[in-house]
C-alpha cells in the first residue's frame, strides 16, 4: 500500500487518522492493502515495483458533504466529515474491495474470508454452504484468485438449471454421434477447467447418477466423455455450493454420502446477511459503487438510511441488499445521496434482533403504474414507522433519530393517518 508523495505520506496519515486507524487494521495485506494506493488532492504516490494493473486508487478529502465518485476505472474520491465517519469507513471497505473481491465488515465474514485464504492455498475440495443469495460464487472466486491455479480458468455451472442428459455431457464431455443431435465432440467443463477451478453451484440438485461420476473424476483426476471407451485425465479443483443441508440429504437417500464425505474436508458455511449485521452498510456502498456515483447519480447513502438497513430481516440475503439499493438509486434520481426516504424493501421491515416479533404495519411496495411522489410517500412512512418501533413510540427520540424536527414528525404522522397507513389516533 502506497500512501501519497512519501515526503507528505505523515501528513496524510495525520489528517486522515480517524478514518484510516480504524479501517485498514480489517483489510487483508496481501489482497487488500497491497492494492491500495492512498493519496489526496490528487496527489498519488509510484509504489516501489510500480503500479499494479489491478490497483484501486482512493483519493481521500475532508468536506462538507460527504460522496463517492468514480474519477477513472481505477481511481475513486472519498469524501467525509468527522460526523459521517462510520459511513466513510463502509465507503472505505467497499472501496478497497473494488475488482471482484468480497466485501466483508463483520467478525464473522473477517473470519471466514481468513480461512477461506488458508484452505485456497491448498488443493482440497472446498465446501461452500449457506442461504441463497449469501455470495458463496464470490467467495469461491477468492479461493481462486488466492490460489495457485489463479492463472487457469474459473468455469462456474447451475447444477439445478439444467436437464440430467445434458448436465451429463455438459460436465463431462461426449464424442461425436454419442447422442441424437450430439453433431461434433464436446470437451466438457472438467476440460475446460483444466489447470485451473471449477464450481459447482446448486450440487444439491445433482442426480445421483452423476453424483457417481463426479465422484470417480474427484478421486482419479478423470473423466468419461459420453461414448468414450478410455477416460481422460483432467487437474481440476472442484468447488461445490448447496444453500441445502447435504447430511439431510443424505439421510432422505438424496445425495451419495461417500460424495460428501470427499466435498466435505473443511467446509465453509455462510451466514445469513441478518446474522452479519456489520456488512450491510459496506455492501451496500458496494452496490452504490456498481450502479452509481457517477454524475447526475447519487453518492453517498445518509445515516437514517444506513440505520433504516440495519433494521431490515433481509430473507433475500444479499441479492435483496442490492435491489433495495438499485431502487433506491431511481427513487433519488439526481440527489446527491440516498436518504430513507428513498428506502424501498421488497418485504416489510421488522427487526432483525426479534426474530419472532411482528413489526408494526409497514407500506408495501406500490403496484407498477404508481407515481415516484407515491413511492417516496410510502418509503418515508416506512422510515417512521420503523423509527417509532426502535423508539417506543417515543416522538422526540424518533424525530432526533430521523433528523427532523417533532413538528415535521407530527405532519408526517397526520399525513400518514389520512392516507390509512396508520390508524386514527395511534402513534403507531
Amino acid at each position: 500500500m502506497a500512501l501519497a508523495n512519501p515526503a507528505e505520506a505523515d501528513s496524510l496519515e495525520a489528517r486522515h487518522r480517524a478514518l484510516l486507524g480504524t479501517t485498514l487494521p480489517l483489510l487483508a495485506k496481501d489482497w487488500q492493502r497491497s492494492r491500495l494506493d492512498i493519496g489526496e488532492g490528487g496527489k498519488f504516490a509510484c509504489p516501489a515495483g510500480g503500479r499494479k494493473t489491478d490497483r484501486i486508487e482512493i483519493d481521500l478529502t475532508r468536506a462538507d458533504k460527504p460522496s463517492l465518485s468514480w474519477r477513472a476505472d481505477h481511481r475513486v474520491a472519498l469524501e467525509y466529515k468527522d460526523s459521517t465517519l462510520d459511513a466513510a469507513r463502509a465507503a472505505f471497505i467497499a472501496v478497497a474491495a473494488q475488482g471482484g473481491w468480497p466485501i466483508a465488515a463483520d467478525d464473522h465474514s473477517l473470519a471466514l474470508l481468513t480461512l477461506a485464504q488458508r484452505i485456497a492455498r491448498s488443493e482440497i475440495p472446498v465446501l461452500l454452504e449457506g442461504p441463497t443469495g449469501t455470495g458463496k460464487e464470490v467467495l469461491a472466486r477468492f479461493v481462486h484468485r488466492l490460489s495457485s491455479r489463479n492463472s487457469g480458468p474459473f468455469v462456474a455451472v447451475n447444477c439445478a438449471a439444467m436437464p440430467e442428459a445434458m448436465l451429463e455431457g455438459l460436465l463431462f464431455g461426449h464424442r461425436k454421434g454419442a447422442f441424437t443431435g450430439a453433431a461434433e465432440a464436446r470437451d466438457g467443463l472438467f476440460r475446460a477447467a483444466h489447470g485451473g477451478t471449477l464450481l459447482l453451484d446448486e450440487i444439491g440438485e445433482l442426480p445421483l447418477a452423476l453424483q457417481s461420476k463426479l465422484l470417480r473424476a474427484l478421486q482419479e483426476g478423470e473423466v468419461l466423455p459420453l461414448g468414450a471407451t478410455k477416460p481422460v485425465k483432467v487437474n481440476v479443483r472442484v468447488v461445490a455450493c448447496t444453500n441445502r443441508t447435504l447430511s439431510a440429504e443424505v439421510e432422505a437417500g438424496r445425495f451419495r454420502e461417500d460424495l460428501l464425505y470427499r466435498l466435505n474436508v473443511f467446509p465453509l458455511e455462510l451466514a445469513a446477511l441478518h446474522d452479519r449485521r456489520g456488512d450491510i452498510a459496506p455492501l451496500a456502498f458496494g452496490m452504490l459503487l456498481r450502479h452509481a456515483c457517477r454524475d447526475d447519480m447519487p453518492g453517498w447513502i445518509s445515516g437514517q438510511a444506513l440505520a433504516l438497513l440495519q433494521t431490515h430481516i433481509w430473507p433475500g440475503n444479499v441479492r435483496e441488499l442490492e435491489n433495495v439499493i438499485r431502487r433506491a438509486i431511481l427513487l433519488a434520481s439526481d440527489a446527491d445521496q440516498i436518504g430513507s426516504e428513498h428506502i424501498v424493501f421488497d418485504q416489510p421491515v421488522r427487526s432483525a434482533a426479534e426474530p419472532g416479533h411482528e413489526s408494526l404495519p409497514a407500506p408495501s411496495m406500490p403496484r407498477a403504474g404508481g407515481k415516484l411522489s407515491d413511492v417516496a410517500f410510502q418509503s418515508e412512512a416506512q422510515a417512521i414507522l420503523t423509527a417509532l418501533e426502535s423508539h417506543g413510540g417515543h416522538r422526540a427520540k424518533t424525530a432526533l433519530s430521523l433528523g427532523i424536527s417533532e413538528r415535521t414528525l407530527r405532519y408526517r404522522l397526520a399525513s400518514m393517518r389520512e392516507s390509512g397507513l396508520m390508524a386514527a389516533g395511534g402513534d403507531a
